[in-house]
């Protein structure tokens, strides 16, 4: 268990009743190591959103336990989740869902506001400087590229250095230019802060930046690749098609 920052065990999630149920998972087990980061793909429908709301707590499955840092979320209130999901686990969309009227550094630091926190300028300052925002801090989201959004949305989830990274399609609204510049920032935060990166894409480039690529059919595992180049991801998941 110390070797995983989150554990998946027989997670079965289903939407809908009766002629309109679609198993979106089912009884998926899986494991993502401390400091790794994983990359997961596969068709359209296939589960991978899904997966990744259920390993971060914004979705609960049917069956099937969820751990994160040792802890079931499964058994959490939505207070206690809540809780964990604010100080142990950065998520970042690919929608960037930013506020409009509030400026990069305050979309930075509104969820530590949210929380009743005081955000360090220092620490403020210097994840806008990794993510190459210096001097950007007061522009608002329309005043920015797709690219600039993305990495304010990026740093609001690193800001207070979370266990574990759930990126969701990170790069699918961006430039190949602005695209390989997050990438290569969640590849920093797993070498250089040993931070759990699991990112959800369809792109066989961005994947083969990954420790692992991990691919879903119907709802289950369908094969783990260990660090393959981007034409055998390409090739698998042509085959998965």
């Amino acid at each position: 268990m110390n070797d995983h920052a989150v554990l998946m065990e027989n997670v079965t999630r289903t939407y809908g009743k009766g002629a309109t149920e679609v198993a979106a998972l089912r009884q998926v087990s899986v494991a993502f190591p401390r400091g790794g980061f994983t990359a997961v793909m596969g068709p359209s429908g296939s589960g991978k959103s899904t997966l990744l709301q259920c390993a971060s707590g914004l979705d609960r499955p049917d069956s099937g336990t969820v751990r994160v840092a040792g802890q079931d979320i499964t058994r959490l209130g939505e207070k206690e989740l809540a809780v964990l999901r604010r100080d142990r686990v950065g998520v970042i969309f690919q929608s960037f869902n930013l506020v409009a009227s509030l400026t990069a550094w305050q979309n930075v630091i509104l969820p530590s506001r949210l929380a009743r926190r005081r955000p360090d300028p220092r620490r403020v300052r210097e994840v806008l400087h990794r993510v190459g925002l210096a001097g950007r801090e007061g522009h608002r989201p329309a005043q920015l590229s797709g690219g600039q959004q993305q990495r304010v949305a990026v740093a609001r989830a690193l800001l207070d250095r979370p266990e574990v990274l759930f990126a969701d399609e990170p790069t699918g609204a961006l430039d190949r230019r602005a695209g390989h510049e997050v990438l290569a920032l969640l590849r920093e935060a797993a070498d250089a802060f040993g931070q759990t990166v699991v990112m959800v894409t369809h792109d066989p480039e961005a994947a083969a930046l990954a420790d692992r690529v991990l691919f879903l059919v119907d709802g289950r595992i369908a094969d783990v690749l260990e660090r393959p180049a981007a034409e055998r991801i390409a090739l698998r998941l042509g085959g998965l098609r």
